[in-house]
Formats: structure tokens, C-alpha cells, sequence
């Protein structure tokens, strides 16, 4: 199965390179296996990440297999993305929404 059009898994280790030196804007979906919510969610992350592929990096990161990523971003409840434009965070996303919300703030920083 090709992985560019699957979402990243963004780790501890590779957030800074894969996410935060990204020159397109990134989507991360902080979330967890124990996640209800997170599961509706996935779905349409993966979705996006093939829509999306080369002119935006959608990925997700597990809360309780990387916590310093979780933690140096004060996730407290999940699932919450974020949206990162030049390694800062310019929106944030929490609890389950629709695609079409997710959709249009990835547009948001296309624009």
C-alpha cells in the first residue's frame, strides 16, 4: 500500500522534521486506540490526507505513545488537531467534528 496518500504517523521523534519544518501546512490529529470519538474521526483524517496529498501533510500523532508532543501542545482532551503554518499553530480543532469543518480550515491555510 503506497503511504504517501495515508495520513503520517508523526512521532515524538520525527514531529520537529515531518511536521514543524513542513514548508506546506500540516494537520495533526492528536488521538488514542481508547478514543471513541477518535475513531469517527480517523476515518476522515485519512480521507483528507489522500485529498489533500502534496499541497498539505495530514498526520496523527498517539497521545499515549508520544506524550511529549501531546504535552508540549497541552492536549487535554482528544481528539483535537491542529493546524501548523510554518511550525506554529494557526487553528485548532477539538472533539469530533465534521469533515467539511477540518476541510475548510486546511483551506484556510492554502489561501
Amino acid at each position: 500500500m503506497p503511504t504517501n496518500n495515508m495520513a503520517l504517523e508523526f512521532t515524538d521523534s520525527n514531529f520537529e522534521e515531518l511536521a514543524l519544518k513542513s514548508d506546506k501546512p500540516v494537520m495533526v490529529d492528536f488521538w488514542a486506540e481508547w478514543c471513541g470519538p477518535c475513531r469517527m474521526v480517523g476515518p476522515v483524517v485519512e480521507e483528507l490526507a489522500k485529498e489533500y496529498d502534496g499541497k498539505a501533510v495530514v498526520g496523527k500523532v498517539n497521545v499515549d505513545s508520544n506524550p511529549q508532543t501531546a504535552m508540549k501542545y497541552g492536549i487535554r482532551s482528544i481528539p483535537t488537531i491542529l493546524f501548523l503554518k510554518n511550525g506554529e499553530v494557526v487553528d485548532r480543532s477539538v472533539g469530533a467534528v465534521p469533515k467539511s469543518q477540518l476541510a475548510g480550515k486546511l483551506d484556510g491555510q492554502l489561501a
